[in-house]
């Protein structure tokens, strides 16, 4: 359970609104993060999820105010990075590009459940899940304590979304980090998110999953009817 008070707001946004090339992607966001929450993001495709991460990091030009907590250090990992895994490049070396030492990526690689035998391997002979895994221990790196995942489960096979699923589990209860992700996997909102986010360039709604993501509002925001499924654990 995440306790929420005014002192432990790590994000703040106010009136947050993005137009890119003449259009409106985003308009008057206002909402807050909590230190140690999980807040998902779901909305259809076009609906502006990844621009408003990279609002929140600064990447792309916005109106209104985002204002992190003074020293917080955010990691991204982004959806795809099909590019990297054709570099010739082990993971070991992969750690290095952001200054990591060997037994800094040991110790890296433990906490997302790999071993130090994976270092000579090459990123590109990786499995998916392997790989997701390796882009949120290099996030990590950096001593963040908020990770941004765009779509954390995407070109993943099952066993390998299953991995990343406990990875995210794991990580959330061992270093109480702060997570913002978005995605159209509603199995991991429920499983992982104590707040959603419902957005189509604005926010449609905002609250526990499990109050807010009935099969109406779930078929008003992707603007078409929905099989839904209730998982219980």
């Amino acid at each position: 359970m995440v306790y929420v008070t005014l002192d432990n707001i790590i994000l703040s946004v106010k009136d947050l609104n993005v137009r890119l090339n003449g259009e409106e992607i985003l308009l008057d966001l206002t909402f807050d993060v909590y230190d140690g929450e999980v807040l998902a993001i779901l909305g259809p495709n076009g609906a502006g999820k990844t621009t408003l991460l990279k609002a929140l990091l600064g990447i792309v030009p916005y109106k209104g105010i985002v204002k992190w907590r003074e020293g917080v250090k955010v990691g991204y990992v982004p959806q795809r990075l099909p590019f990297i895994k054709d570099l010739p490049l082990s993971v070991k070396e992969f750690f290095q590009l952001v200054n990591a030492s060997k037994s800094e990526t040991v110790e890296i690689l433990k906490s997302i459940g790999l071993g130090e035998e994976i270092l000579g391997k090459k990123i590109g002979d990786l499995s998916s899940g392997q790989f997701q895994r390796i882009l949120i221990g290099w996030a990590l790196a950096s001593n963040s304590n908020v990770l941004l995942f765009d779509e954390p489960l995407a070109g993943i096979d099952i066993g390998g979304q299953e991995s990343v699923y406990n990875l995210l589990e794991k990580l959330k209860g061992d270093r109480n980090l702060t997570i913002l992700f978005v995605t159209h996997e509603l199995s991991i909102v429920y499983r992982l998110a104590d707040r959603v986010l419902c957005l189509n360039k604005r926010m449609l709604c905002t609250g526990a999953p499990r109050e807010m993501l009935t099969p109406e509002a779930i078929s008003n925001l992707y603007a078409s009817p929905v099989k839904f499924y209730q998982h219980k654990h």
